[in-house]
């Protein structure tokens, strides 16, 4: 085998981080009763709170503000946006957000069935993920993903955020692994793919809704299934 070590990112490469959310987010709309507050319809909310979640998350990889303040001050720029300047509320749906989005179970298409072909190969899998700890092992236990995966490297953990070098080094450390003997499998180019490549990895783009512009991936793949004809 041309690897020794499978490295793999969590959110919107095996699971679904993107309907999870949606769906986490329309069940508290209602039950925050947010439209009668006046925000006009789910779908505003839904892009409106991605917009501010996006760069936010964005500010914290760059590490200029703490994650207890991006769970809940993404909501309140969104409340903002209609008119609702109520701190608390936002607080309180932030940690509902935080306390229901792990048990959300969607996965991409071949996630399991391609984590069940490298496993019978013989690869250990790991995780390389700036989710928080908590939430992420909770995903991954709901998911039923767990049992996959030899060690899950968050950026807690680790002490370090993708794309920077520290955490490839630590998860290669923990590992028992060389950079040249392992892959990372990632849908975001900035993060993901100019990480691992920055810390010496090869590197397999899974990501068809952006092309890979500015940086050429080692591999780049429009379905999980396609790893089968890599590794």
């Amino acid at each position: 085998m041309r690897y020794q070590h499978i490295f793999f990112d969590l959110d919107h490469t095996l699971w679904d981080f993107e309907a999870n959310a949606r769906n986490t987010l329309e069940v508290l709309y209602t039950e925050f009763a947010l439209e009668e507050l006046g925000v006009p319809g789910f779908d505003r909310f839904h892009s409106t709170y991605s917009a501010h979640n996006e760069r936010l998350w964005e500010r914290f990889r760059r590490g200029e503000i703490k994650r207890e303040l991006l769970r809940w001050k993404r909501v309140w720029l969104t409340l903002l946006e209609f008119k609702i300047a109520d701190e608390a509320l936002a607080r309180r749906f932030g940690a509902a957000f935080i306390d229901l989005l792990p048990s959300r179970k969607q996965l991409f298409p071949g996630t399991l069935e391609v984590l069940d072909y490298l496993q019978g190969k013989g690869y250990p899998l790991h995780l390389i993920t700036n989710g928080f700890e908590e939430t992420q092992h909770l995903k991954l236990r709901h998911a039923g993903l767990s049992a996959y995966f030899t060690h899950v490297v968050t950026s807690e953990s680790a002490g370090s955020l993708k794309p920077h070098p520290g955490i490839f080094r630590y998860a290669l450390e923990l590992a028992g692994t060389r950079a040249v003997d392992a892959v990372m499998i990632g849908d975001a180019l900035a993060v993901d793919i100019r990480g691992a490549r920055d810390a010496g990895m090869d590197q397999i783009y899974f990501n068809p809704a952006i092309p890979a512009e500015g940086i050429t991936p080692t591999y780049t793949i429009n379905s999980l299934l396609e790893l089968k004809d890599i590794l």
